[in-house]
């Protein structure tokens, strides 16, 4: 028998909740029989300050065989013998996991369901995972799920130093998460890493990956290579699989308008009608575009750009020496790669610039090392119940020394004679917040994250209700 191992630490106190989550005993040994061997959970240690449970599946190479989905009809005879599966870890630890751990998987415990939703510090050991991408691939795969990597790549044979290195790496991996939801990552993205599955995959996988990768999957900077990888380069299925992630989420109807055009066109030119004649959001531009000049920024990220207006105002400003802009829609950064005319461009200035395909719900590293961050009239699109990651994604972990927010005064709304009570200016706005509303979001964020923050009005204001647009400046303290 071969053996493959996955180690969950937590150091929440009492860290022997981490039982009750798993559904399994500290004190006991689990084990079930699996189709190509057994699985163990057991618990290393288990204390109120640190708690380490342990998957330890043993394979049967030859009740592997046996089992006929395991592998392709024209596998040859060697192939179905000697391979990594038994010792790597693969779609097999994947399937021992939604087996042994599919309450947890599920979000739930029921003797503390309480603990469920309770973001712990979390700790995933793989002492053998194959990564066919390299490290690279890996931090890509997960660092933009807020995690902490740390790999050691393998060598081929510690004796032989010269064979060189292995595609196996020694993985940690840290978060503070949610156990189920960080369970579904591991789930759907070591077989991705492995690039391979020991199983025929149909259209129930598709709906297997929909379910497992809700809520974090849709907007993931890897989704398409992800999708691929999981239903092993099956492009019919692959192609559903995106389409409906697509569908499915808010925060990227750009792209889920862009077989036809029709609901960003609608939805802009909506917000167009109700501020025409106010030229507001070119004044929108100059202001951010002022604020970073007198921020004296050299380097400026504009998370969301859209169809890079702001861009367009910041390259030519010579102090900036570096800008960039990111935008989950993939339509609306080509559209933006034609309004700058970027193959035109003075090769100063394409130097200058770089176009990067992420989102704002993911902490990703590209976003780190900014002077300036700008979010224009990019929140009020966001859930309100994912404004809590963005805000870590921006404040905590890219952390620029200053970050400019713009958003819609909802009490503006009152001016707009076309706009009927209630309605907000954009079909796809979540909310949009009064001055009370925003300052008080934004004082909070700055007290958490140790910035200073001022507020701005841009427009022409009424002397009631306020400007159209408000904005808010931080910049870091720390």
């Amino acid at each position: 028998m071969a053996k493959m191992l996955l180690t969950i630490t937590t150091t929440h106190r009492p860290a022997t909740d981490l039982g009750y989550l798993l559904h399994k005993n500290p004190a006991r040994l689990h084990s079930r029989r699996q189709s190509y061997g057994v699985a163990h959970v057991f618990y290393p240690e288990a204390g109120d300050d640190r708690c380490t449970a342990a998957l330890f599946v043993e394979v049967d190479p030859v009740g592997l065989v046996r089992d006929r989905k395991g592998f392709s009809a024209t596998a040859g005879l060697m192939d179905q013998y000697v391979n990594d599966r038994p010792y790597a870890a693969s779609s097999l630890l994947s399937a021992a996991m939604a087996d042994t751990f599919g309450s947890a998987m599920g979000g739930r415990s029921a003797d503390r369901p309480e603990l469920v939703e309770i973001p712990i510090p979390l700790e995933f050991t793989l002492p053998a995972l194959p990564c066919r991408g390299g490290e690279s691939l890996l931090r890509a795969l997960f660092e933009p799920l807020g995690y902490h990597v740390d790999a050691r790549q393998l060598s081929l044979d510690d004796r032989f130093p010269s064979w060189g290195a292995s595609q196996y790496f020694s993985v940690a991996l840290k978060t503070t998460s949610t156990l189920h939801l960080a369970l579904t990552h591991l789930y759907v993205l070591i077989p991705v890493l492995d690039n391979t599955k020991h199983y025929w995959v149909d259209e129930d996988e598709v709906e297997k990956l929909l379910a497992k990768g809700e809520p974090w999957l849709s907007t993931h900077p890897q989704r398409d290579l992800i999708v691929r990888r999981y239903l092993k380069h099956r492009r019919s299925l692959a192609d559903l699989a995106i389409d409906r992630l697509v569908e499915s989420d808010g925060s990227a109807i750009d792209d889920a308008g862009a077989a036809d055009g029709t609901e960003t066109v609608r939805g802009d030119e909506q917000e167009q009608r109700l501020e025409r004649g106010m030229s507001l959001n070119e004044r929108r531009m100059e202001s951010v575009a002022g604020v970073v000049e007198a921020l004296r920024a050299s380097s400026v990220i504009d998370l969301g750009c859209g169809e890079g207006r702001l861009l367009k105002q910041l390259l030519p400003m010579k102090g900036v020496s570096r800008v960039t802009g990111m935008d989950v829609s993939h339509r609306s950064l080509q559209v933006a790669r034609e309004r700058l005319n970027l193959e035109r461009m003075s090769k100063m200035l394409q130097d200058k610039l770089t176009l990067l395909h992420g989102s704002l719900v993911y902490r990703d590293a590209r976003f780190n090392g900014y002077d300036v961050a700008t979010v224009v009239e990019v929140i009020e699109h966001l859930d309100e119940s994912r404004l809590g990651i963005f805000t870590r994604v921006v404040f905590e972990f890219a952390r620029p020394k200053a970050v400019v927010v713009t958003t819609p005064n909802s009490e503006y709304n009152a001016k707009f004679p076309s706009l009927p009570a209630g309605r907000f200016r954009h079909p796809d706005h979540r909310f949009e917040w009064t001055r009370a509303q925003f300052e008080e979001w934004a004082q909070q964020q700055a007290h958490r994250f140790g910035y200073a923050v001022r507020f701005e009005s841009i427009g022409d204001a009424d002397p009631t209700l306020g400007a159209p647009t408000q904005m808010a400046v931080f910049t870091n303290q720390q």
